[in-house]
């Protein structure tokens, strides 16, 4: 595999993560380092390569591109593919594997496209040498990317192969762990580089605790892992420079502070307490089973980093006591301090009953949430102001989010009236975010959604009762407009004084037939109405044709 000495190189992260993955690039001596789209592009050698796979924090896998082109359509995606000399990249015995990630109207089933890309490849290797390459989705020797965006098509060698959130101390989590490459970045959002103490009082399996180990000490987090990188396989791999590179502890520095970690299910101690000891930290982190109701005032200054629950796991109402509780003691047993928050319920925040003075749009899986930081001073905020001091007041990461205005109930409710009112407005937005997450999953249910639940301006739904049906397209009359709806026993729609005929008024017509009779026929018909008949005879009915022929039968 020939490279030039320096080529084109991509880092995933997450949404949110791009500017701090862009710095820690930078400082690690990237260059034409480009922001994009949970991507940042830059240049560098073999050596960058194997570096930022072993050193980056929040990378979750670097890329190497080989071919860009245009396609409008899967045979030319085909055709561009097998014009590349696979020899160069892969040999016959080898196995290899295809992952694609596409944006594109023309392009809508990405394992469509891994299938055309891995046709072209095996097509490419029978046409020349009689047999073509395996595919090994499990452990492949290569890993290939096709990124589409509309008809613009990057094909891509996969360096890192397992992601590399996974670095190897992490063997047991929680029921809802927090990924690692979130957590580095999280830590490093809050400028936080091991100055000061650190705490996270519900730390969960310990991932930000031991993060901030790892980011304090300047220790690459490619230390711990054991499953190798995916550039190990490539012909031109080169052992010597990455053992030099694993063996360099010249970056790594002292942590003169503290990180104290807390967790009040048992369980989840034990977890954190081995996942430590794994990582190597268990001088400079303390775990210990606390509740956050007896979090007390640290001796040194500290700053707060935390994931609470979001309710996935505890109960509504108990999950708006927890974030009050944290409001409490971040208000009492904090001061002076600075904490972070990382949840995506409004009316969690709003339980803390603090105002935020730095407000970061993050995605936590398939959930958007939110990265909130709190000063906490002490007494007032007026003596705050005199005393010369000033919040941290930085423009929020993302200018679009802007903080809801939080209605005071308290003025006119009772303690117990407002706790209920919280609950049913909690409830609320749970039920809309099961909504959203099942449209997600089945995109056909969107529209009977819309139907149940409308936005404010549209019709009302039609009350039990009304005649026409919810499909209706038109709404409800207003008073005075159009024909009012009939009451029951109406025969005819209303009609205004001395408009068209009046209805029947009682004794005007003859009474109505008695069973059997003919209906009653118009003045100037043709025959008068006969009530003795037409003089035709009756047609027999099947019950006494029945018993007519059984009555002839006896007879014979």
């Amino acid at each position: 595999m020939q490279y030039n000495e320096n080529f084109t190189l991509i880092a995933k992260t997450f949404q949110g993560l791009e500017e701090v993955l862009a710095k820690e690039l930078t400082t690690l001596g990237a260059e034409n380092v480009e922001i994009g789209k949970r991507m940042v592009s830059f240049t560098g050698d073999k050596r960058m390569m194997y570096l930022a796979n072993f050193s980056l924090h929040t990378a979750l896998r670097i890329l190497k591109p080989i071919k860009q082109f245009e396609a409008n359509n899967a045979d030319e995606v085909y055709e561009a593919v097998k014009s590349l000399a696979w020899e160069d990249f892969l040999s016959v015995d080898q196995t290899f594997a295809v992952d694609a990630t596409v944006h594109s109207e023309e392009f809508r089933h990405s394992m469509y496209v891994s299938y055309k890309v891995k046709d072209a490849i095996a097509d490419y290797f029978r046409d020349k040498e009689g047999k073509r390459p395996s595919v090994s989705v499990k452990n492949p020797d290569i890993t290939l990317n096709i990124h589409i965006n509309d008809n613009q098509c990057t094909l891509s060698l996969d360096s890192s192969g397992e992601s590399l959130h996974r670095r190897g101390y992490r063997s047991e989590t929680g029921e809802a762990p927090l990924n690692e490459v979130l957590a580095a970045g999280l830590i490093m959002m809050t400028g936080w580089q091991g100055e000061t103490d650190l705490i996270d009082p519900m730390c969960g399996s310990g991932t930000i605790p031991i993060e901030a180990a790892l980011i304090a000490k300047n220790m690459a987090p490619g230390i711990f892992r054991n499953q190798g990188y995916a550039f190990e396989r490539w012909p031109d791999f080169d052992a010597e420079l990455l053992e030099s590179i694993y063996n360099d502890e010249s970056q790594e520095r002292e942590f003169e502070h503290h990180i104290y970690a807390y967790d009040n299910n048992p369980k989840m101690v034990a977890t954190t307490r081995g996942n430590i000891k794994r990582a190597g930290m268990t001088r400079i982190i303390d775990i210990e089973m606390r509740d956050i109701k007896d979090f007390v005032q640290p001796t040194e200054k500290s700053v707060m980093i935390t994931n609470p629950p979001y309710g996935e796991r505890i109960s509504s109402d108990n999950i708006l006591e927890l974030y009050a509780t944290i409001g409490e003691r971040l208000k009492h047993a904090f001061v002076g301090g600075q904490a972070w928050v990382l949840s995506y319920r409004e009316e969690c925040f709003d339980q803390i009953g603090l105002k935020p003075t730095r407000k970061i749009a993050v995605l936590n899986g398939e959930l958007e949430c939110s990265f909130r930081e709190y000063e906490i001073f002490e007494g007032k905020y007026v003596q705050f102001r005199e005393a010369g001091e000033e919040l941290d007041k930085k423009r929020d990461e993302n200018p679009d989010e802007k903080p809801k205005k939080r209605v005071n109930h308290s003025k006119w409710l009772s303690p117990e009236e407002h706790r209920l009112a919280e609950l049913e407005r909690y409830e609320k937005a749970e039920a809309k975010r099961k909504r959203l997450e099942e449209e997600k999953l089945h995109p056909e249910l969107k529209k009977e959604h819309e139907r149940q639940f409308r936005s404010e301006g549209d019709r009302p739904f039609r009350k039990e009762g009304d005649r026409k049906p919810f499909g209706d397209k038109k709404p409800f009359r207003k008073d005075g407009e159009g024909k009012p709806f009939r009451k029951e026993g109406d025969r005819k729609p209303f009609r205004k004084d001395g408009e068209g005929k009046s209805f029947r008024k009682e004794g005007e017509h003859k009474p109505f037939r008695k069973d059997g009779e003919r209906p009653f026929r118009k003045d100037g018909g043709k025959k008068p109405f006969d009530r003795k008949g037409s003089g035709k005879p009756r047609k027999e009915s099947y019950p006494e044709r029945k018993k007519r022929e059984l009555n002839e039968k006896k007879g014979e």
